[in-house]
């Protein structure tokens, strides 16, 4: 919206320093400390509301018993991130461009699965909250919608997106690209429900999640920056993708509102941002990542919330394995998710938290580097 009152004013009155609003670069870093700003001026108000109304985290039985002290801790604090995140996005945002429509449609929509979840957890008090299947027919939909815009009606995107609609490039591959064809759509749907889920898993430990999601968002800017950016991309040797720069905008405010909610979700956490925030950051990570159409990325771009994801499979399928052929249950970890592990070996949590945030760092770099090595 700012966006275009300050291209107007420009153009009408021509005003000394307006046209700055037309660079990218300003934009993004106007969205990024815009969000900060707004999380640190809402944060405390929306975690006072939630005390004052006891909507905090009931005890989790089947986490560490250390968690225990963390019962009454306010949750849904991801009404914090996402005001943080969509309000300078619609505000520095090209509104016109359908790359920010897609990302802000994903990001509001899971935002409302989870808070329905968060909502029905802690005020209606049941115990799990929106049925599995509900939740994911939600993640579904969402899936569905992506794909099928960005399959049938590329040219709503961009005029030349019909030509590889469906490919992706390959890391560490100079001119390879994978075309998933009419698997494409199940594909979409699969990465922004995994990927939502798998944030979800990751949110166990006070900081773990968001600040895990900033690392990630940031090199997720970087990219979308080159891809949208017809010299570096020819340069690079990647698809250039008119337009999709003007996700850097989106990135910007998604890590200055995880830098903004980090503030009160360090150790010792004063709110949790509940599957309203992590729902709706995961599949975002996953729909940026199909809109840069780096999706065969994402693995090592985001390990951590891999790790995470594969160590509950391997615990559940292990122990019903077992449980099967041995008549007793066994385990690979201590504990699933793979940050709970670490807790029953001792580790202090912000040891942990800070231990994944490197790791994090690490695959960021060797993302980064799958540009160049090839």
């Amino acid at each position: 919206m700012l966006y275009y009152l300050f291209d107007l004013l420009e153009k009408l009155y021509h005003p000394p320093g307006f046209g700055v609003v037309r660079f990218l670069t300003f934009r993004a870093a106007a969205a990024a400390v815009t969000a900060l700003v707004i999380a640190f001026w809402v944060g405390p108000k929306i975690i006072a509301m939630l005390r004052r109304h006891q909507i905090g985290e009931a005890a989790k039985i089947e986490a560490p018993k250390t968690h225990l002290t963390k019962a009454g801790t306010p949750t849904m604090g991801g009404l914090i991130v996402l005001a943080a995140l969509l309000i300078p996005t619609l505000l520095w945002g090209n509104l016109g461009n359908m790359y920010v429509v897609l990302i802000v449609f994903v990001t509001a929509a899971l935002g409302a699965v989870g808070f329905l979840d968060d909502y029905l957890k802690v005020v209606k008090k049941k115990p799990k909250g929106l049925i599995g299947r509900y939740k994911l027919a939600g993640q579904v939909f969402v899936g569905l919608a992506v794909g099928s815009v960005i399959y049938f009606f590329p040219n709503w995107i961009d005029q030349d997106l019909w030509k590889n609609s469906t490919l992706t490039t390959v890391p560490f591959f100079k001119s390879l690209e994978f075309d998933f064809g009419r698997l494409y759509i199940p594909m979409v749907v699969f990465i922004i429900a995994a990927t939502s889920n798998a944030v979800n898993l990751t949110d166990g430990l006070d900081g773990l999640a968001i600040g895990t999601v900033g690392i990630v968002a940031l090199t997720l800017g970087v990219i979308s920056y080159i891809s949208g950016n017809a010299n570096l991309s020819e340069y690079l040797t990647i698809p250039y993708l008119r337009g999709n720069g003007e996700l850097v905008v989106f990135c910007a405010a998604l890590v200055g509102a995880s830098l903004g909610f980090l503030w009160f979700n360090a150790y010792p956490a004063q709110v949790f941002m509940g599957d309203t925030g992590s729902l709706a950051l995961g599949g975002a990570i996953g729909a940026l990542c199909v809109l840069i159409k780096k999706e065969l990325l994402l693995p090592t771009l985001g390990g951590i919330f891999l790790a995470e994801t594969l160590s509950v499979i391997a615990q559940r399928a292990y122990f019903k394995y077992t449980k099967q052929k041995y008549g007793e249950g066994r385990r690979v970890f201590k504990m699933a998710p793979l940050h709970h592990h670490f807790e029953l070996l001792g580790w202090p949590e912000p040891k942990i938290v800070m231990r994944f945030y490197i790791a994090a760092v690490l695959l960021m770099i060797l993302s980064l580097a799958t540009f160049k090595v090839r």
